[in-house]
């Protein structure tokens, strides 16, 4: 139904104006209170006055219907229409809007239905539960109250309910939100039983009886309170002797000519009892749900007062001409109320005053499915009447910005249809659709398009999380290749950094992200070694840190902790770490866990010290309390192959003692390192280490040297073959190697000089890991030397789900999302399910594999058809999409 300028008929009741701005209709409380001879006089006269008030309102209604009559179609109406239209066809509003000046209106407009049963058309008749906006007419209730001398704004409540508990709490704490008052609903929520109803009696005899703590002196803050707003409901009624609704319908509804506005309660044999009146629903993956009345609501005075958007319009008319109480009343009614501390905050009884001025009085009211406002801008002599009940929250401040004329963007939607969707929680796959909104899903299930809807036709492809990396060195290729190729081709929609103990600075991580844009997601730890380099210099690692630098390291990590970082990640195996002592890890690590944060490592050992190692992670763990985890879990000695088994049961046993302790694993047996790190006890120049290394920590014919630039023409060569290039044994040219290296970054210390891909696990170990129900996958790629910068995602899709089934493909995308953020503490993503990021990625689960290899290890693999990041397409049929939607992910 649209309604535009003055198409209220005139035949319709509730079309009823003050114009006579100087007239005021006093109506006398003392009608309701106990009959006593002495108020026989003013009944008679209230009775008496009654007819005359409406001949009055009658030759007003007239008056009106005259002056609605101008239409008024300027851009900004045209806007708004258009807007509200295209927020309706999206299912982001159903309501009534209605939009007047100088005491015209100038734009009404209803759409939708007035609930889910019978699906009546709401027109701008229709009762809405007004929720907190309800407050007002309470407030006026005893402003009117007040005028009369029946009660005073500073009067304790006590005064007038004498059960009510505290001490020092005046009618103006309530009506100002001052008192420091607890919620009710936690109050009942907690005493109360499930089927037992709310009322303002039952609320009185809760406080009565369990007096809970105030949160804070009677009028030192200010905090918004429906407690506060049902005691004065109790208030009107102890006062005048009857049931606030029966006040309410002779002191404003009445006098007002209000049709279409009245109070109702939650009565389980009675909730329907006005059949008129609009009911609150909400939209949820596509299907209609009730959200009205709860038991909370056999109260009165915050909400459940129900009115029209013709009522209200009438209603600020009457506070605007000072009908209902004085000019001066009115004007207190509207003043900041003073605190203790002599500040003001903007809110008088019953309105919010808009940055402490008295140009803009306002009101916003939410409850089950409705959402209002309420705007009087005084100088512009303009209303905004905003009544909704389909749960839609987007649509009412982008109506207030459009009727202001502010720059607004409407929210976009698009349909991914057609697809086996696996949602990151583990469960079967199942047919779908999914709905984005902007950077977040909103609908998940059997939907259909919206008109003009973009809509993308999934093929019965599998649609999944994006794919979260949680071990990752990717970022520093970002720089020249912002599409992200190597992440976005293998599903990857967020990278995690500052792993191994190296980390950006995060404002300056921040700062790049802003202003150069890529297309995933990043996410960071704090790095250990970064701290130990800050503080103690590059030259000054190699030996345990003083206290003051402990002091000074944790100084930092808090302010990084501030900043959104993850939490702390250590490289412990490598030379920057491996001095620290354990007291200055758990000191470290006491800090991230104090600000709520995580910790992650590198372990010390994943060779000959592998258990000293895995005690000090789990020792970590039991003493801070917080997650830990194992970075890149693997038994690199071959002595230990086959014990995989064994220490995951050690790792079970820990987390039955509350040890929270996960794991993340990359689907290769060969790693990419430093040639330094196959000297366990770093002496590099000991023969026998260096035997121990070629028999034990990895295969000389299987490990290639990926890079070295001493010699770039060893690059690409196993080391075995560089042995016998130089008529020497293995382990003498390991130990060549890395003191040639060594030579090298002397003369070029900002270079990264060598790294070698040593093949070091069994693949049983491989993927007993893999399978561990508390591992996640990770890559621990960057791009160049390693395949698994391109092909660790899509190789466990295709290797150890379809060619060699280690696990159901569920498992493996649960592993790769939902258990990732798990894991890393992300709340917001992993998931497809109303509310998440819109990270996602369609793929083929037929034709999914990696192609990378040591000898090509920039290859992209095959069956990713198409990844968004924030509802953006990034990769679309094996090709970048030049969008750049990746955010830098704060932890929460």
């Amino acid at each position: 139904m649209h309604l535009q300028g003055n198409s209220l008929q005139e035949k319709q009741k509730t079309d009823i104006i003050f114009t006579m701005a100087s007239k005021r209709f006093i109506f006398n409380f003392p009608f309701f209170l106990p009959m006593k001879p002495r108020f026989f006089l003013l009944l008679s006269l209230v009775f008496y006055g009654w007819p005359a008030f409406s001949q009055q309102t009658q030759q007003s209604r007239h008056t009106v219907t005259r002056q609605t009559r101008t239409p008024l179609p300027d851009d900004r109406i045209r806007r708004l229409d258009s807007s509200l239209r295209y927020l309706h066809s999206r299912g982001l509003f159903n309501g009534v809007v209605l939009l007047a000046r100088q005491g015209r209106i100038r734009y009404q407009q209803a759409l939708g239905q007035t609930g889910m049963a019978d699906q009546k058309p709401l027109t701008i008749h229709s009762s809405f539960n007004l929720a907190a906006v309800s407050r007002q007419f309470m407030a006026m209730l005893v402003m009117q109250l007040n005028e009369q001398g029946h009660i005073r704004y500073d009067q304790p409540v006590n005064d007038i309910l004498p059960d009510f508990p505290y001490t020092g709490i005046t009618i103006r704490h309530l009506l100002t939100h001052t008192s420091g008052l607890p919620e009710y609903a936690e109050l009942a929520g907690r005493y109360s039983g499930p089927l037992d109803t709310l009322t303002n009696q039952s609320l009185l005899e809760l406080l009565s009886v369990h007096k809970p703590a105030l949160q804070f002196t009677p009028g030192q803050q200010w905090r918004d309170s429906n407690t506060g707003y049902v005691l004065l409901g109790s208030v009107i009624s102890a006062v005048t002797g009857k049931p606030v609704e029966d006040v309410f319908e002779h002191q404003i509804v009445r006098p007002l000519r209000l049709n279409d506005t009245y109070i109702v309660h939650y009565q389980p044999q009675q909730i329907n009892r006005r059949t008129d009146r609009v009911m609150g629903f909400t939209r949820y993956n596509g299907v209609l749900q009730p959200n009205d009345l709860t038991r909370f609501d056999g109260a009165v005075g915050d909400g459940n007062v129900y009115s029209s958007a013709a009522d209200l319009f009438l209603w600020e008319q009457a506070l605007t001409a000072n009908t209902l109480v004085s000019a001066a009343t009115m004007q207190e009614a509207l003043t900041p109320v003073r605190l203790t501390d002599g500040t003001t905050y903007p809110y008088g009884f019953g309105w919010e005053l808009e940055n402490g001025q008295q140009s803009v009085f306002s009101h916003t009211g939410t409850r089950g499915g409705f959402y209002n406002e309420i705007v009087r801008y005084v100088n512009d002599k303009q209303t905004l009447i905003v009544l909704s009940n389909g749960t839609n929250q987007v649509a009412r401040p982008l109506i207030r910005q459009l009727v202001e004329g502010k720059s607004v963007r409407l929210p976009k939607t698009q349909l991914i249809t057609n697809v086996r969707l696996i949602d990151g929680t583990g469960i079967p796959a199942r047919p779908a659709a999914v709905r984005i909104q902007d950077q977040t899903i909103r609908e998940v299930g059997q939907l259909s398009p919206f008109p003009d809807e973009a809509v993308t036709d999934g093929k019965g492809l599998v649609l999944a999380p994006g794919f979260i990396d949680s071990h990752s060195h990717h970022y520093a290729s970002l720089d020249k290749t912002p599409e992200a190729i190597a992440m976005v081709s293998q599903g990857i929609t967020t990278i995690v950094i500052g792993q191994d103990g190296s980390s950006y600075p995060i404002d300056t991580l921040m700062k790049r992200m802003s202003s150069s844009p890529v297309a995933v997601n990043v996410a960071t730890y704090t790095g250990h070694s970064t701290l130990r380099t800050h503080v103690m210099g590059s030259r000054g690692l190699y030996r345990t840190a003083r206290p003051q630098e402990i002091d000074r390291m944790k100084a930092l990590l808090r302010n990084d902790m501030q900043l959104g970082s993850l939490g702390l990640a250590t490289g412990l195996e490598y030379e920057s770490a491996f001095f620290s002592s354990r007291d200055e890890v758990l000191q470290l690590a006491q800090v991230a866990a104090d600000a709520g944060g995580r910790y992650m490592s590198h372990i010390r050992s994943e060779d000959i010290s592998f258990a000293d190692a895995m005690d000090e992670i789990i020792a970590i763990g039991r003493q801070t309390r917080m997650p830990v985890q194992i970075s890149h879990i693997k038994l690199a000695q071959r002595s230990q192959w086959g014990q995989a088994a064994d220490w995951l049961a050690q790792l079970e046993k820990a987390r039955a003692e509350g040890i929270n302790i996960t794991a993340d694993c990359y689907p290769y047996d060969f790693w990419l390192s430093t040639l330094r790190v196959l000297f366990p006890k770093r002496d590099y120049t000991n023969p026998e280490s260096a035997r121990f290394a070629v028999e034990q920590l990895f295969d000389p014919e299987k490990s290639i040297l990926a890079r070295f630039n001493a010699n770039p023409a060893y690059a690409g060569r196993t080391l075995g073959e560089i042995a016998r290039t130089r008529q020497e044994t293995t382990a003498q040219t390991l130990m060549g190697l890395v003191a040639e290296a060594a030579a090298h970054a002397e003369k070029h210390p900002d270079e990264a000089g060598e790294s070698i891909m040593g093949k070091s696990m069994d693949e049983p170990d491989l993927i007993r890991f893999l399978q561990w129900p508390h591992t996640n996958i990770c890559s621990d790629g960057s791009v160049g030397g390693h395949p698994r910068a391109f092909g660790a995602f899509t190789r466990v899709l295709g290797r150890y789900v379809r060619e060699q089934p280690i696990m159901p493909l569920e498992i493996a995308v649960y592993k790769m999302t939902g258990l990732t953020a798990q894991h890393l503490g992300l709340t917001d993503r992993g998931i497809v399910a109303p509310g998440y990021a819109a990270d996602l990625v369609l793929f083929n689960p037929d034709t999914v594999i990696d192609k990378a290899t040591p000898g090509n290890s920039r290859l992209p693999g095959a069956g990713i058809e198409a990844v968004w990041v924030s509802g953006q397409p990034v990769f679309i049929h094996q090709q970048p999409t030049g969008n750049f939607p990746g955010v830098f992910i704060r932890r929460k």
